[in-house]
């Protein structure tokens, strides 16, 4: 599969070299596409077969993890250059998954919305973002680059809610 346009759009804001974190990583597509780049990875999913072949990769960290069982997700404490999400909610994750972004970082979400019912997949309510749900989840913490709350057609028609937002670095005092 093919990484996300949106990802592939804003990745650019991942610092060079930078370590990503692939929340919920399935096949690896977005893993593939940015340690063909340069950076580091952490594949985070409870079944880390589809990525079992970069196991052995140097710079990709494969992490086998139920993210929905309520243990602490096994990223917290750490921070990433970015840190990507898509097609995957898991409400209770967002706070950690915005804490994941270094100073400098970026985190590119993308996912399905309310209204995407009419479209016969993914109708779960549970698994759909309401309106302005990614805004409210980097309120205050993040500086948000890009948003969109679309309907789009590729690779399927789907609604979906997308953001691309960065961490800040602390201002230096300089004397």
């Amino acid at each position: 599969m093919e990484p996300s346009p949106w990802v592939v759009r804003h990745a650019a804001l991942v610092p060079d070299g930078a370590v990503v974190l692939d929340v919920a990583c399935g096949g690896g597509r977005h893993v593939r596409w940015f340690v063909e780049r340069g950076h580091p990875v952490v594949a985070v999913d409870r079944d880390v077969a589809g990525v079992a072949d970069l196991r052995d990769r140097p710079g990709c960290e494969l992490v086998e993890a139920d993210l929905e069982s309520g243990a602490r997700p096994p990223f917290a404490g750490r921070t990433f250059g970015g840190v990507v999400v898509t097609n995957y909610l898991h409400r209770p994750l967002l706070p950690a998954v915005v804490a994941a972004v270094a100073p400098g970082g970026v985190l590119l979400y993308e996912t399905f919305a309310r209204g995407n019912a009419r479209f016969g997949h993914v109708t779960n309510p549970d698994f759909l973002l309401d309106p302005g749900e990614l805004l409210d989840a980097v309120r205050g913490e993040l500086r948000v680059v890009a948003y969109e709350d679309v309907v789009v057609d590729h690779p399927r028609p789907a609604a979906v809610q997308r953001i691309a937002a960065v961490r800040d670095q602390p201002a230096t005092i300089s004397r």
